[in-house]
């Protein structure tokens, strides 16, 4: 029976899930205002300053950025006479009150005309600062990487840069890992400093690069294992990275912060050590990985479904079935593991238990045939991307129209990092254009005020385009997979109806358990209970199921 096979190879499921979790490590989070080491450029040729720029100058000072912008702007344009070391000047100073004025989009616009022009640009060092602290404010969709990923290494070699060379190159590394530069993305993560805050990321990375890209096996489970040696010595990890941190940093990287950061990795990296284990056939020490992920986190269901797999290869089906039937409870409604019911016919069929077989099949064809249906009819509404992207907005806050169970499908599907980083970016472009709104109505109207605005509003419809363009593609990609899983149950149900007629190949003979072949009796210590499941699920419970099965399959 090739059926089997065919679901066994298909753990590209594990892959997807990985890009899911790694997806996760995004930089975005509430920029924090910090005291100033200046890196300013300086031009000893250069013509003194206009009247327009000091004032401009001196407004950013006295934090009054709007007075700022509106004089920077004249000199940018070419009004006040400044030569280009001036006008330089004023664009960079322009993206800094931007970003005080917390338009970090806007922000970015700016900088980018710094970042074009490269080290013809006086302020091209000055703003690599600023792009570090975007790449806390931006989700990763705004494209800090690609930014940081033109300079070279040796502009962040700079003293003023200390407190952010470590997440310069963490963010270059990212950039090349992007790129598919394997070798220079693993020395960028190398680089990291072992007391940086950003060194649990730049090492999950460096052995998902490893295990993925690299395929060294041996050092990928060395990187990810110094991610454990921290977990079990969290106090010298998070006193070594306090010490270094400074000013707002100090306040934002708390002990309670970076002790969340490490909880994060640590599962992470339980996860992916368990995919690099089964991988490799050794199943016992996937499920070891596996088993480790606690109920708590986020992706404990998702551990669940990837042990029944590791399960199933030891012929462990007792387990295997346990975790399928937790993954039926009603505290995963909003998750969706549909290959879990093809893979429960898979192990009924190979003990000859035939009803259940081609029941666990009828089960999938009831549930996700319905769905699958639906989902089409979804993907193929409105051919505009931004129409689209509204319409999933809709469905987001509830107001799609579509029944309960379709509206969670769809939403498991964009839970997908990638997809929720480009509607992030949606909602910080939307949210600088309202700050627009709600600002000083002199300087609305004012020349740098529309042409922030336009910015903000080209960047928006471009941004509302991709999101739906991406959400439409991760709904394709869904009704392929469950149109694959069709395609298995219908050759399963094929099988077992020919098994049923005494007609089973000799290649399917392989593959059936021997007759009268029960699972293990299940021992019980002093700890536990042994209670038999009546239809009530308790969350103490979950994980914890054994089924009894015994194969009736002929001698």
């Amino acid at each position: 029976m090739n059926v089997p096979t065919r679901l066994v190879t298909k753990m590209g499921h594990f892959c997807k899930a990985a890009c899911l979790s790694l997806s996760m490590l995004g930089m975005a989070g509430v920029a924090q205002a910090q005291p100033e080491v200046e890196l300013e450029a300086v031009d000893a040729s250069a013509a003194p300053a206009s009247k327009t720029l000091e004032r401009g100058l001196k407004f950013f000072k006295d934090r009054d950025y709007y007075s700022a912008s509106i004089e920077l702007k004249k000199v940018v344009d070419g009004k006040s006479g400044d030569d280009d070391f001036g006008k330089q000047k004023a664009e960079y100073y322009l993206g800094r009150t931007m970003y005080d004025l917390k338009l970090y989009a806007g922000a970015l616009a700016y900088f980018d005309r710094i970042v074009e022009a490269g080290d013809a640009h006086a302020f091209h060092g000055a703003t690599l600062k600023y792009l570090a602290r975007l790449a806390k404010a931006l989700p990763e969709t705004a494209g800090i990487y690609t930014r940081i990923g033109t300079y070279s290494e040796t502009a962040f070699e700079s003293p003023a840069l200390e407190d952010v060379r470590d997440e310069l190159i963490y963010l270059q590394g990212r950039h090349f890992y992007r790129k598919g530069d394997v070798d220079k993305a693993l020395e960028m993560f190398g680089r990291v400093r072992e007391d940086s805050v950003v060194w649990l990321r730049a090492k999950f990375f460096q052995g998902v690069t490893l295990a993925a890209r690299k395929f060294d096996g041996p050092a990928a489970l060395e990187a990810f294992q110094s991610i454990l040696v921290v977990g079990e010595e969290r106090g010298a990890f998070i006193s070594s990275v306090r010490k270094r941190l400074k000013g707002a940093d100090a306040k934002e990287w708390s002990e309670a912060a970076i002790n969340k950061e490490i909880t994060q990795f640590v599962e992470l990296t339980n996860l992916q050590l368990g995919r690099v284990f089964y991988s490799v056939r050794d199943y016992d020490k996937a499920i070891k990985y596996f088993e480790k992920i606690p109920q708590i986190s986020i992706d404990w269901p998702l551990a669940l479904f990837e042990a029944s797999w590791a399960y199933f290869m030891k012929n462990m089906n007792d387990k295997a079935l346990g975790n399928i039937h937790s993954l039926g409870a009603p505290y995963f409604e909003n998750e969706f593991f549909p290959e879990a019911t093809i893979l429960r016919a898979v192990i009924y069929y190979q003990y000859c238990l035939y009803d259940r077989a081609l029941e666990a099949v009828a089960d999938y064809n009831d549930k996700y045939g319905p769905l699958k249906k639906n989902l089409i009819e979804i993907a193929g509404k409105y051919e505009d991307q931004a129409d689209f992207y509204a319409y999933i907005g809709k469905v987001r806050a509830g107001k799609g129209g579509i029944d309960k169970p379709t509206e969670r499908l769809l939403l498991s599907a964009l839970r997908d990092r990638t997809v929720a980083k480009s509607f992030e970016w949606v909602d910080e472009l939307d949210r600088e254009l309202k700050a627009i709104d709600r600002a000083d109505k002199s300087w609305q109207s004012t020349a740098i005020a529309t042409e922030v605005q336009q910015e903000l509003e080209v960047q928006k419809s471009l941004a509302e385009a991709s999101a739906g363009k991406l959400s439409r593609t991760r709904i394709d990609s869904l009704i392929a997979e469950l149109s694959e899983l069709s395609l298995q149950g219908t050759r399963i149900r094929i099988e077992v109806l020919g098994a049923q007629a005494g007609a089973v190949t000799g290649e399917a003979r392989e593959e059936l358990v021997a007759g009268a072949t029960r699972s293990p009796k299940i021992e019980i210590d002093d700890e536990h209970f042994a209670w038999k499941f009546r239809g009530e699920y308790w969350r103490d419970e979950l994980g914890y199921y054994r089924f009894r099965i015994e194969s009736k399959c002929k001698k």
